[in-house]
């Protein structure tokens, strides 16, 4: 007996052995390696750093405003659809963000919902790419059709032929190779292969990575789709363009029932469907498409008969439903350097910055709030919803009092302000309302009033929250004004509405 129970200890602790063995060679292997390095695009990394290099240089997309929330480019190999994705990249092209999604569709596996890839690297020529694990945790084990399916990655390319532009223009590197090039990057990637779903699956998905997303402003969407597969030029043409129309107005739900019709053609139409429910969520109103081409534009045949795919890359940036805009780029510029150099005249001297301006447009009365942000999080918000003053010595003094009177936060000290991000809300005059169906979340602000309590959200707060109208005026009542979540519903109560126009340093 004495040595079955040491047999028995011993096989626990061999068992036990081989599975620490077992987790460190996993977290050993944890690496992705490409599937299609050196026949999408080139596996010598000078070549296909070159390459891409050339691309970026011809393209040449139209400015965009503010930051750039999500690309749609194609997936096809470089020497047919690289110079189309080039224009959504130049895009981008050293600007910062930390975490990365690219969403493709599998076309080697078939099943129904999403994979998402849990942890470990990717890799391609140019390098590794760590995985957020952070971030897929918050999407995993949330809902029964979302989880990893190792075999939509195993030879799936929609994903991977993305990544070697990023690496190329996204600025953050951790490592570099003898010859210079990046070996690892700063950035995180959320890699995500969508099967078959229904529309009501890709709203649900769109929601959870709302809501994982949160108030981030440094998270990049990538939709990675090509359009028309056929052998008619013509159709392609007649496609094409009525997919294009569902993506310029961001019509999800239309594109969605065109793709199952077969009106419109995106291999990559659910990831794209996602993408712009996600945006939309996040309040972003605006798609330019920058680039269309197709592989017969690219070949010169463009006969009957020969196989023909459609590519476009397209954008979508922060111009929000918040209102018309009431200032012009320079005058925006102008009032975010007003804000920064009134913080650091203050922390340096203690006094306000003296200034005169004779613009109209600054001069006139007008309410503003300025938002600083420190490595993405908030770090002070004050601001005259009413407007007792014109315009940019209301950003100078809130500017001022953002950075050292917000009483959630220290003052914020000298050392600090290269780190931080300005952001500016000018705002339109108040409206009062009798109905909250009047409330347009992600367009309006809110101001709630009763006696001698009120309390304001500005029109960012619903779309970087998620909140239900319901939720973002109890919000408000409760944590913002001190009255009861449930005093909208009391006809004692005043609410008011209003628009405004946000913009930030990030956007220069």
């Amino acid at each position: 007996m004495r040595g079955v129970k040491f047999l028995f200890s011993l096989g626990i602790f061999v068992f036990v052995l081989l599975l620490g063995i077992t987790k460190s060679t996993l977290a050993a292997s944890k690496i992705k390696e490409p599937n299609v390095a050196g026949s999408f695009y080139p596996e010598i990394p000078q070549l296909l750093s070159t390459m891409i290099d050339e691309f970026l240089s011809a393209a040449n997309p139209k400015e965009l405003d503010g930051d750039i929330f999500a690309l749609v480019c194609p997936h096809a190999g470089y020497g047919f659809s690289g110079p189309t994705a080039a224009f959504g990249y130049k895009l981008v092209q050293g600007r910062t963000y930390n975490t990365v999604i690219v969403i493709g569709p599998s076309h080697q596996y078939g099943f129904t919902g999403v994979s998402i890839y849990p942890e470990g690297w990717f890799r391609t020529p140019l390098g590794d790419i760590e995985i957020d694990s952070n971030f897929t945790q918050l999407l995993l084990d949330k809902n029964i059709e979302i989880s990893f399916r190792p075999p939509a990655f195993s030879k799936e390319h929609s994903v991977e032929v993305q990544l070697p532009f990023l690496q190329k223009v996204l600025a953050g590197a951790t490592a570099f190779t003898p010859e210079g090039f990046k070996k690892s990057y700063s950035w995180k990637l959320v890699p995500v292969v969508m099967g078959d779903c229904t529309f009501k699956m890709c709203q649900e998905f769109a929601e959870l990575l709302s809501q994982a997303i949160g108030q981030r402003k440094d998270v990049l969407v990538v939709a990675s789709t090509d359009l028309y597969h056929g052998y008619d030029y013509e159709e392609l043409e007649k496609i094409d363009s009525q997919t294009l129309d569902y993506l310029k107005n961001m019509d999800a739900e239309g594109l969605y029932y065109a793709l199952r019709e077969g009106k419109a053609q995106a291999c990559g139409g659910f990831p794209v469907v996602t993408t712009i429910l996600l945006a939309k969520l996040k309040g972003h109103q605006k798609l330019e498409v920058l680039a269309h081409t197709n592989s017969a534009q690219v070949t010169g045949k463009k006969t009957k008969g020969i196989w023909t795919v459609g590519y476009v890359s397209c954008a979508i940036d922060q111009n929000k439903k918040e209102g018309a805009k009431m200032l012009d780029k320079q005058k925006r510029k102008k009032l975010l350097e007003i804000a920064r150099k009134s913080i650091e005249t203050y922390l340096a001297t203690g006094t306000r910055l003296e200034l005169k301006e004779d613009d109209p447009e600054l001069t006139r009365i007008q309410g503003a709030f300025v938002t600083l942000h420190k490595y993405g999080q908030l770090r002070g918000c004050i601001g005259n919803i009413i407007g007792q003053k014109p315009l940019y010595l209301t950003v100078r003094d809130m500017a001022v009092e953002a950075a050292v009177d917000d009483p959630r936060f220290p003052a914020l000290v000298s050392s600090e302000l290269k780190d931080v991000d300005i952001e500016i809300s000018v705002l339109s005059p108040l409206e009062k309302v009798d109905s909250i169906d009047k409330i347009e979340l992600g367009r309006h602000g809110v101001m709630v009033r009763r006696g001698f309590n009120s309390g304001v959200f500005l029109p960012q707060v619903a779309t970087e929250t998620g909140w239900s109208k319901e939720e973002f005026l109890s919000y408000l009542c409760q944590h913002k004004a001190g009255l009861p979540a449930t005093a909208w519903k009391d006809k004692a109560t005043e609410l008011y509405i209003f628009t405004a126009e946000v913009f930030s340093e990030k956007d220069y």
